[in-house]
């Protein structure tokens, strides 16, 4: 019997071996079938790593200086010193209020080998010093405030603090300059470098100026999504921004046309002795200065006490404050942190406070007196007026600290 059951099973065995062979063969042969086979599963592709230019946020290429030191270099923006030279090849550039209502420009560029002719060169100062002071720049300025000396002192910062003067072979003066009147200028309003006299003062002072950089200066959209356009968030009215207007005291005011064709807005300032605006010139180039985005950041400014006598400005960072993002033509409200000097500069969205990305490309960024808020204005360009007023004398003389 148990022979029998043997046989049997066998028999069965036999059986189902042949019924799958002819399964696989029929479904390897043609038209399905319950033996079919499922194809097998294509890989993903390994996405490419994030990549970005830390001041620009682009994907970085093959001539990216990686591993060093960003560059910031102060520039003169006193009425009578314009046209400047150089501003239109940075990757981000900084206008501040300092003394009489006067503002300068710190401009910063990724690879300090590629600055064009730059100037003129003017003295530190901390409120933009406390701005990049985290991200640990070679600073090129010639003088100094009193307090940013202390800002310099107080954080070890010498080595890297490029304090130009015509020895040392950092700058040089062109003394034959004239300005966008025709006027020649004060000798100090004729100082210049450029990245060759840059590189040769860091050799032969044998400057670190290596950095690794974990992280970008803003927190960028991705450079291979598209560009996300200001939803107008918080703002009142209508958030069409193509004629963007800053005021940062009565003769000192900054102006944004966008160009629709170029997707970039095109910047001019105020001229009290016209009482109109001038379109803002680089002349190495002739060009006008283009951005892709125009960041607003609005804080307390107050005279130093104790610095009455040259009005040194101090500007508040540790609050944080309100601010506005420009892109594309459109206005969103959104808000900032800063904290103390080693934190960096935060945007955040203005209700959550979750970070705030900005689009790829060159950015202008102002901080102005919290005063100065209800003169901020934006308008569409087919409604925008150019203000013409009475000029108003600048009687105020830059020191040469």
């Amino acid at each position: 019997m148990k022979r029998l059951m043997s046989v049997v099973l066998a028999v069965l065995m036999a059986a189902s071996v042949f019924t799958a062979c002819g399964g696989s063969e029929t479904a390897s042969g043609g038209e399905g079938g319950q033996g079919a086979s499922s194809p097998a599963a294509t890989p993903e592709p390994t996405p490419e790593p994030y990549e970005a230019q830390v001041l620009t946020g682009y994907e970085k290429d093959i001539d990216y200086p990686e591993g060093e030191r960003i560059t910031g270099v102060m520039v003169n923006n006193i009425q009578a010193c314009r046209p400047q030279r150089g501003l239109s090849a940075a990757d981000i550039l900084f206008e501040i209020k300092v003394e009489g209502g006067i503002t300068r420009f710190m401009a910063l560029f990724t690879d300090y080998n590629d600055i064009p002719e730059i100037g003129p060169i003017r003295s530190a100062r901390d409120q933009f010093f406390r701005l990049v002071l985290p991200w640990q720049p070679l600073y090129v300025h010639v003088g100094q405030s009193v307090v940013q000396r202390q800002y310099i002192e107080d954080y070890d910062y010498e080595e890297w603090d490029l304090e130009g003067n015509t020895a040392a072979g950092l700058i040089y003066r062109d003394k034959n300059r004239r300005n966008w009147a025709g006027n020649t200028v004060a000798k100090e309003h004729t100082a210049y470098t450029n990245g060759e006299k840059i590189a040769e003062y860091i050799e032969s002072q044998n400057i670190d100026d290596r950095r690794s950089y974990n992280s970008t200066f803003f927190d960028f959209v991705d450079y291979r999504d598209p560009a996300v356009i200001p939803a107008g968030s918080f703002v009142d009215g209508d958030n069409t921004a193509e004629r963007v207007t800053v005021r940062h005291s009565q003769s000192y005011r900054t102006q944004f046309d966008y160009d629709a064709s170029l997707g970039q807005y095109k910047m001019a300032q105020y001229y009290s002795s016209l009482g109109s605006y001038r379109d803002t010139i680089d002349e190495n180039n002739d060009q006008q200065l283009m951005f892709d985005n125009v960041i607003v950041l609005f804080t307390d400014i107050h005279t130093y006490p104790g610095h009455e006598a040259k009005d040194l400005q101090y500007a508040e960072y540790s609050w944080g404050g309100v601010g506005y993002y420009c892109y594309g033509g459109k206005i969103e409200k959104i808000r900032w942190e800063k904290g103390t000097p080693l934190e960096s500069l935060r945007l955040v969205t203005f209700d959550t406070q979750e970070p705030f990305k900005i689009n790829c490309g060159k950015s202008y960024v102002t901080v102005v007196d919290i005063d100065e808020a209800e003169r901020f204005e934006w308008e569409p360009l087919a409604t925008a007026q150019d203000t013409q007023e009475a000029p108003t004398s600048e009687t105020f003389v830059e020191s040469d600290d």
